[in-house]
């Protein structure tokens, strides 16, 4: 059924729907409604916070409703999320009225349907009003009350807590409600004090090149559009940096798509090239739009290829550099992606090892003498982090590990650099660096 989407709720709901059932990625289904409806900029901000918030808070939200309605399997699909939806206003907006909330899911449900969901929805949400929540101490395993609590599936709840102690990992699980900052990376330096001042924003602790704002729609400004700043988070602005370009350099990005960090790799070079790869068109398109945007266009060659088959295409000694930003679980994304924790399984670690792996193995071998290879990941976890570093050393004899060093020296870890989402805001990110003998 084609409902119009003429409110910020109605929108919302059509969203989730999407997301809910269809399996679509939060971000891009929302997109597609923003781009088709005549909303307001208030009310697209609205409909943002309410797709964004469902999602993150989907396992509470279902916790708490599962108090008050007798069986969710005899209701409609799209009721039961006009209920999440409107579960999620009452707790968390506090701006939002409470009988506004009711108000408008009952206007949605009759709209959307003649066979009395609107009575249901109305008394639902009532019944909650009245009754109030239940408290989460009522939860006695611990790993099931952090996972309700802060909508985490119960196996990463304790994989977090395995991996970084339960205090440290607590910290982390109420760091991924705190809404992320706009980061950006200011292209030529110079003009760094100019653009804080206009953009009101604040340096990076983090990283010398980004400038960070509480929040911003830093893609609709002209500084974006001439190339003057990127978007791109503090995290991810470490990596090039690491690797000491000096401008001259042949250097091979092997995961590169959308081509923030190999546009970062380009603004340092002079006579060298950085080539970028990717497996699919579309991406590479990416690149080449973001390098002609920011100017770098002519020291980026891109190609079409899988990154574990590099060693057949390049010959030894091509490259002096090369960055494997390597496919990831993306669990330091979180914040910004909370469709993450519902998409992944434990089991995805051992398989994505593999391939990173495998991209470090073909790379390699396409490396001068004395060169080096830098590898991050957007994810916190050893399986893709210290436990790839190790396994490649051992199996690589002829490669060494090169230390990282940061003046934030809590985020220097066994020679790499670990940032986890509460220490500064951040996306959680890692960084390592090997040398070819």
């Amino acid at each position: 059924m084609k409902v119009k989407t003429s409110t910020a709720r109605s929108l919302a709901l059509a969203t989730l729907l999407e997301v809910f059932q269809e399996g679509a990625y939060s971000n891009l289904a929302l997109n597609k409604q923003l781009a088709a409806s005549s909303l307001s900029p208030a009310d697209k901000h609205l409909a943002t916070e309410l797709v964004y918030g469902t999602v993150a808070r989907k396992i509470t939200l279902e916790w708490q409703l599962a108090h008050f309605i007798e069986d969710r399997e005899k209701m409609d699909s799209w009721v039961y999320v006009l209920l999440l939806l409107s579960l999620y206003q009452l707790l968390y907006l506090d701006k939002i009225p409470d009988h506004a909330v009711v108000n408008e899911a009952v206007d949605i449900a009759k709209k959307r349907s003649q066979t009395g969901a609107d009575r249901l929805v109305n008394a639902v949400l009532r019944q909650i009003l009245r009754n109030g929540l239940v408290n989460f101490d009522s939860i006695k395993r611990k790993n099931k009350r952090y996972s309700i609590q802060y909508s985490l599936p119960v196996w990463l709840v304790k994989k977090m807590i395995d991996e970084f102690g339960e205090e440290r990992a607590v910290a982390i699980f109420e760091s991924l409600f705190v809404r992320n900052k706009a980061s950006l990376r200011v292209t030529d330096l110079s003009r760094k004090e100019e653009i804080k001042k206009e953009l009101k924003a604040e340096n990076s602790l983090l990283a010398p090149s980004a400038l960070v704002k509480s929040a911003g729609h830093f893609a609709g400004t002209k500084l974006f559009e001439t190339g003057a700043i990127t978007i791109q988070d503090e995290s991810s602005q470490l990596v090039a940096p690491t690797l000491k370009i000096e401008g001259q350099e042949r250097i091979l990005d092997a995961c590169a798509a959308p081509g923030g960090k190999t546009t970062h790799i380009a603004s340092y070079l002079t006579t060298g090239k950085v080539t970028a790869l990717d497996l699919y068109d579309h991406k590479l398109d990416l690149i080449r739009s973001n390098a002609e945007r920011l100017h770098v266009a002519d020291k980026i060659e891109t190609k079409k290829m899988d990154a574990t088959q590099v060693h057949k295409h390049f010959p030894a000694s091509s490259f002096d550099k090369i960055l494997v930003d390597a496919p990831c679980s993306g669990i330091g994304l979180i914040r910004r992606k909370p469709d993450i924790k519902y998409n992944k399984e434990n089991a995805d670690f051992a398989s994505l090892q593999t391939i990173q792996l495998k991209i470090l193995d073909s790379v390699c071998q396409t490396l001068t003498k004395g060169g080096i290879i830098t590898y991050s990941t957007c994810t916190i976890f050893s399986e893709e982090n210290f436990q790839v570093v190790d396994k490649f050393l051992e199996s690589h004899p002829d490669f060494e590990q090169v230390s990282l060093i940061h003046e934030k020296t809590e985020i220097m870890k066994e020679g790499c650099l670990l940032i986890t989402p509460e220490q500064f805001g951040t996306d959680g990110f890692f960084i390592s660096q090997f040398r070819k003998k």
